[in-house]
């Protein structure tokens, strides 16, 4: 009964939120789940993304960027995801190789078949069942980030984040079965109802009865 679900969007979208209030639902109904999040689901991944977010007076190449992101990625497939699948088990992660697309495809501007390649070599072919996508406009979701110290990606242009938002708007253009968009300037309650449902039937489909 394994299931992959990731959860996508840009920032301040609430990916975050809403991939905790699926973990915790599905573990009421003692459903074997676990939550990861890109690329902090290794102690690898942790320093790699802490210094990819957080290191100041660097100028990082995105190429660079998209090479360690899938690192830290490949890491996460092969040292946790794997395993757990064929355990069963439904795996939820925030943020997966969608990510590394819209951010340094389109947002960054590398070639997106470079892009789609080394990310189909990091995963090893590992798709999810199931993407979300919470979208909302790139002022709405900085706004909700105001007040806290901002990474580097969060510090981008407006014209950068409204990329990042154009380009996964076209990635669940061209796999309508596998995303799921939400407008997530709803109340978190109704987002998270939204998700259920789809979840749900996914589950009923791979026989598991859920309420």
């Amino acid at each position: 009964m394994s299931l992959f679900i990731t959860f996508e969007g840009g920032e301040g979208c609430g990916k975050s939120v809403q991939s905790r209030v699926l973990y915790r639902r599905l573990s009421k109904l003692a459903v074997p789940t676990l939550l990861a999040h890109e690329p902090d689901g290794t102690p690898f991944g942790k320093r790699i993304g802490r210094w990819l977010k957080w290191t100041e007076d660097t100028d990082i190449a995105s190429l660079t960027e998209l090479l360690l992101f899938n690192a830290s990625r490949a890491q996460l497939v092969t040292g946790v995801f794997q395993s757990n699948l064929e355990k069963g088990k439904v795996i939820i992660c925030d943020r997966y190789a969608d990510s590394t697309t819209a951010y340094q495809g389109y947002g960054r501007g590398l070639d997106l078949e470079t892009v789609r390649a080394i990310n189909d070599v990091a995963t090893q072919g590992l798709e999810p069942n199931l993407t979300v996508l919470l979208d909302m406009s790139v002022a709405e979701g900085l706004a909700r980030k105001k007040g806290r110290k901002q990474d580097r990606f969060e510090q981008e242009a407006l014209a950068f984040h409204q990329r990042v938002r154009e380009g996964y708007l076209k990635l669940a253009v061209s796999d309508p079965r596998r995303w799921l968009v939400i407008d997530a300037t709803q109340v978190k309650e109704k987002v998270a109802e939204i998700i259920w449902q789809r979840v749900s039937q996914l589950l009923s489909s791979y026989g598991k009865r859920v309420s």
